[in-house]
């Protein structure tokens, strides 16, 4: 074997002597080929050490400019120990210094930085430049006021921290703007969030500096009347007066301060109505130290005809713009009927001048894009985008598994990067103005960033945008790895759960984190929140692998009920079921520790009973950890029943007919439309990626069973249209010579009126109130339907109505062949 003489290598970083060790000698060293290793030489970025450098402030600084000087220079401490000393002077040659201010300003009292400078980009309105000398100053010129704060903003997370050290990439240099004009959120103090209505102000102000340093440059308030309870039992403050303060930390950062504001009295007709709706309102409104914009749903909640709605926010405006000179008057047509619409657009024609722009939010009956094309060219349009919602949302989930729909449920911890930004790319061309999101709560942390990084700038790299969230909020020890989890945890809710072994492969990934995080890592809510949701999924999915193993054995022994005997078999079958013959998961406690870490951290209420949440629906999805996934509970029931009959026969017909529950019978067809991967007959619609809020395709939903869990998995889920779509079924290849009976199983979550036709012609049923009950309706139909082979049927709604636009939900559906089918399967359960 060849043997070869390897000579230790120096590397000699910013010595600026090549070579300077080349002549000396050491002992050489013998190694084997194989042994032999090739190691990348990596470059390191040169980088200036700021940790006894000193801020420069440019004279003559706004409140607001010296808010963001404050904000640097404590957002840095925070992370370092390091405090900068203010300085009125640029520092002499050798040392490093900070420069902060308005361009125009930096350049009038240090002329000497212009030509470190350029002119790209100067006017636009919030934009910054942020730039290394050659005398190791970093230059933070801001084009404005706001430019400067998020000059400061951009700067806190491109700094390395360790304790006592603070350092910046000496190549830094960034010229930038953003993309859209308002880039803002909505931060609701009040009792329906999940963590927001226990928040003191140290903690909302704290968290507005978190959305600025990002890029966020509003934040949209809601006043003390609104559809929620008068009080909460986290309140620190009276919701007026913290009301006020989140008013009054807006003015001090200089962003904008919008007021949601609905419009809730029945009737708007009557004058002493709309003068009282005036005084109330202008009660609130003169308490607030800034406002910018009021924004009245149309409703959502509110339900007020546009002919009345106009002419009392024409007043409001007025009296809006005497409290807040400037102030500007928003609505939407949220909720509206198909009459409403056209009443509203009528009176946009009109183009009242009180009127600013018009808001697209959830539960509107036409697209952005058709709103969009209606409006007078003189209104500007905002966008209201629901990024807090899973189920019942104006973008939900997509193909949710009902394991998740029934547990998470509506407001769980929902890092959804992907899917915010296909919702912000599919809507950008039409989204002129800007957005401010709906939120209930920071469960949508991550998604409140994607949406502020994307305004910035719509071409943003996803995984960037994560990143530079995780190394600024986590640590730069964690950046990449955090990042790649928060996608992980979406990916968890790709698919059939039980199938989903990306589950397991994100909690091994977090687990990892969580063994190397240090003390402070683990304290942080961030860190928390998606150690939270990595333990709950995994609990979950093992606990529905284990559920439907003791179905499938219960089953199968109710299938040997003939030879067992029907006492022996439900006996067993019962004891198949028992959930306590199973051992928890080994996830789940973990689960109630973090639970509790995040009330402690952050005030999340994850349980009703141990944090006084407002409801389970609302993000308490700690309570629904152990909810049955399977249809053991329906199954009990049933065998209960069967208990009760006097004879074995009896017994054994009544089992069999739990076994055949969703059997159409030879030459027949059964759908599960509540499962996204059993119901190979809806008419599909359009793609996810192309119409995310579901309003040319039907979707996935739930009927609540908190309360009577009994409802098998299959009867509590269901498929919907929106709106006046109908929602369909097409079946082909059918016998042309048989007769069929059609079986269906109403989706019972909202109330509604509902039609089916078959063929676009024949009548099966006529408008009638929707059963939601969730048993079994039939109706025979004619052979003439059928004669061709073909069979289209076409659910509807009455035509018009306004409000969410649910009601059109189907669970189940099967395609009998009469003649054909056995029947235990054509006798309703």
């Amino acid at each position: 074997m060849k043997k070869i003489v390897c000579f230790p290598i120096l590397l000699l970083l910013g010595s600026g002597v090549p070579g300077a060790y080349a002549q000396k000698k050491t002992a050489a060293t013998t190694v084997t080929q194989q042994e032999v290793k090739v190691v990348p030489v990596v470059k390191v970025a040169p980088s200036i050490n700021l940790s006894a450098a000193s801020l420069v402030l440019a004279p003559g600084m706004s409140k607001q400019e010296r808010k963001a000087a404050e904000m640097l220079l404590e957002e840095v401490e925070k992370r370092s120990m390091v405090r900068w000393p203010i300085e009125d002077q640029l520092a002499k040659e050798g040392k490093t210094s900070v420069v902060l201010g308005r361009r125009s300003e930096l350049i009038r009292a240090y002329p000497e930085l212009a030509n470190s400078l350029t002119t790209n980009n100067a006017d636009k309105p919030e934009g910054y430049q942020i730039v290394c000398t050659k005398q190791n100053q970093i230059i933070v010129a801001g084009n404005d006021a706001r430019g400067v704060l998020y000059g400061a903003g951009r700067l806190l997370r491109l700094l390395n921290y360790s304790p006592a050290t603070v350092s910046l990439n000496a190549n830094t240099a960034i010229n930038t703007a953003p993309q859209y004009p308002l880039r803002g959120h909505q931060l609701g103090y009040r009792p329906k969030t999940n963590s927001y209505d226990a928040w003191d102000v140290k903690m909302w102000e704290q968290y507005i500096r978190d959305l600025v340093i990002f890029g966020a440059n509003a934040i949209e308030l809601i006043p003390p009347v609104s559809d929620d309870d008068s009080t909460s039992p986290h309140f620190p403050l009276p919701q007026i007066k913290m009301m006020a303060e989140m008013s009054r930390i807006a003015a001090d950062y200089g962003i904008e301060c919008w007021v949601w504001y609905p419009a809730l009295e029945k009737s708007y007709a009557d004058p002493a109505t709309v003068q009282k709706a005036v005084k109330e309102w202008g009660d609130v409104l003169r308490q607030l130290p800034r406002v910018d914009a009021v924004f009245v749903p149309g409703g959502d909640p509110g339900h007020t005809p546009p002919k009345d709605l106009f002419p009392m926010l024409e007043k409001q405006t007025a009296q809006l713009q005497k409290l807040h000179p400037g102030a500007k008057m928003w609505m939407s047509p949220q909720g509206f009927t198909a009459d409403w619409m056209n009443d509203f657009y009528q009176l946009m024609k009109a183009e009242p001048i009180w009127l600013e722009g018009i808001v697209f939010g959830p539960q509107q009956r036409e697209s952005i894009q058709d709103l969009s094309a209606k409006l007078p060219k003189r209104y500007k349009l905002r966008f209201y985008p629901d990024i807090t919602h899973t189920i019942r949302a104006q973008y939900p989930v997509p193909d949710w598994d009902f394991a998740y729909r029934y547990t998470l449920n509506r407001e769980p911890i929902n890092p959804r990067p992907i899917d915010e930004a296909n919702i912000f790319r599919k809507l950008q061309p039409i989204m002129a103005h800007g957005f401010l999101t709906y939120s209930e709560g920071c469960n949508d942390d991550v998604n409140k960033f994607v949406w502020s990084g994307l305004g910035w700038d719509a071409s943003a790299d996803i995984t960037s945008i994560l990143t530079d969230y995780s190394r600024y909020f986590i640590g730069a020890d964690k950046a990449d790895a955090f990042a790649q989890g928060l996608l992980s945890l979406e990916q968890n809710w790709r698919g059939p759960l039980a199938v989903n072994q990306t589950v397991q492969t994100t909690l091994l990934q977090f687990q990892d984190m969580e063994r190397t995080a240090t003390p402070s890592q683990l304290l942080n809510w961030r860190f928390q929140q998606a150690m939270y949701r990595a333990y709950y999924d995994a609990s979950l999915r093992s606990r529905l692998i284990t559920e439907m193993a003791q179905e499938e054995k219960a089953m199968e022994i109710l299938r040997k009920a003939p030879l067992l005997g029907s006492v022996s078999a439900i006996e067993a079958a019962k004891q198949a079921l028992d959930r306590n013959n199973c051992s928890p998961s080994i996830f789940r406690g973990r689960a109630f520790e973090l639970a509790e870490a995040l009330y402690q951290s952050i005030r999340m209420q994850l349980s009703v009973s141990k944090y006084k949440a407002i409801a389970i629906g609302r993000g308490a999805n700690l309570d629904l950890i152990d909810f049955p996934l399977t249809n053991a509970p329906w199954l009990n029931s049933r065998l209960a029943e069967v208990e009760k009959l006097s004879t074995e026969a009896d017994r054994l017909r009544m089992i069999n007919d739990i076994l055949n529950y969703n059997n159409p019978g030879a030459g027949g067809f059964y759908d599960d439309l509540g499962n996204p991967y059993a119901q190979p007959h809806l008419v599909k619609g359009t793609s996810y990626d192309d119409d995310p809020a579901y309003l040319q395709a039907p979707m996935s939903g739930f009927t609540v069973r908190f309360q009577d869990n009994t409802a098998r998995v299959s009867a509590a889920t269901f498929a919907e249209s929106l709106h006046d779509r109908p929602l369909e079924m097409l079946y082909t290849n059918l016998n042309k010579n048989a007769q069929y009976r059609l079986r269906i199983v109403y989706g019972a979550e909202a109330k509604s009126d509902i039609q089916l036709m078959a063929n676009g012609s024949y009548t099966v049923h006529p408008m009638r109130a929707k059963e939601m009950n969730l048993q079994p309706v039939e109706f025979d139909l004619p052979t003439s339907l059928t004669e061709n082979g073909q069979l289209r049927l076409s659910w509807t709604r009455p035509a018009g109505l306004g409000g969410s636009g649910r009601g059109a939900q189907v669970s189940e559906v099967w395609l009998i062949p009469v003649t054909e089918a056995p029947a235990s399967a054509t006798k309703p359960l």
